[in-house]
């Protein structure tokens, strides 16, 4: 088992609607669930399913309107597979709906491409069981790897990713990678309120902010398996960029609201002289 990167601290939904056949969760939990969401991912979803390990007791496919065969061969694979119909649109949204229905203590998030070994998911188990609340993949760390990343998604993943290190004084060796395992304690401070591809920075940003204990783990990016990614490497960094500014300035403003109130203003002097009520942003 190799050493985890340790990443120091920094200073009522709606029910989702699942398919016929398959009842509302119950209230008793269980103890670790698979979030997956797919859409038009029949091609590739049957070789993720079948090596998901033991150490997995839920599978929540999270189904995207598919139009292939997607939720046949899901089944075929697996017949314990938990289908839940996606109403909305975009990656992040699909997980917010995996998340909601997942009962597990744990719940571990991955890509239906193939792009994401399963056999990797006893590794990520192992350091949350160690105490850390949430434990992402890296692909740049000693020990893992990517088959599938070009230069151009490369160069723009360093970039983010040493801004974000900048910004919240960390040391992370990856960013935009969605191979995610954490606590259920830990949703909620986790921000789940992004639709596309940039969850995945978002997640990691509010469990920064959060002050959760996290790790990173070596993980292998492998191709996909068949058919086109959906992810658009301009239009999502930007989106990427646009989220990490906006969480940042958050964060400052949270925190000159908290020396206002450390430090109340003097009687007799305005607001606006007083600079630990001046709002902050980037």
């Amino acid at each position: 088992m190799s050493t985890p990167h340790l990443i120091p601290e920094p200073s009522p939904p709606s029910e989702p609607r699942l398919r016929e056949g398959h009842p509302p969760a119950a209230d008793t939990r269980i103890g670790v669930s698979l979030v997956v969401p797919a859409r038009n991912e029949a091609a590739n979803i049957g070789w993720v399913l079948e090596r998901v390990p033991d150490s997995v007791d839920e599978i929540v496919l999270v189904d995207g309107r598919s139009r292939d065969e997607t939720i046949r061969t899901a089944r075929l694979a697996r017949p314990d597979v938990r289908i839940v119909e996606q109403d909305g649109e975009g990656k992040g949204d699909a997980l917010a709906v995996g998340f909601r229905a997942a009962r597990g203590d744990v719940i571990v998030m991955m890509d239906a491409d193939g792009s994401m070994s399963p056999a990797e998911i006893p590794h990520y188990l192992y350091f949350l069981s160690q105490g850390f609340d949430l434990v992402k993949g890296s692909r740049f760390m000693l020990g893992g790897g990517s088959l599938d990343i070009t230069r151009t998604r490369r160069a723009g993943n360093r970039a983010l990713m040493s801004l974000v290190n900048n910004l919240y004084g960390v040391p992370l060796t990856d960013l935009c990678y969605g191979f995610v395992a954490f606590h259920r304690h830990a949703l909620e401070h986790l921000d789940l309120t992004s639709t596309g591809f940039e969850v995945e920075t978002r997640l990691t940003v509010s469990a920064l902010r959060a002050g959760l204990r996290i790790a990173e783990v070596p993980s292998l990016e492998l191709p996909r398996r068949a058919g086109v990614s959906n992810l658009r490497t301009w239009r999502d960094g930007s989106r990427v960029l646009g989220s990490i500014l906006r969480d940042y300035e958050t964060t400052m403003n949270e925190q000159a609201m908290r020396l206002a109130r450390r430090w109340p203003r003097r009687p007799g002097r305005p607001w606006g002289d007083d600079t630990t009520t001046t709002r902050l942003s980037v």
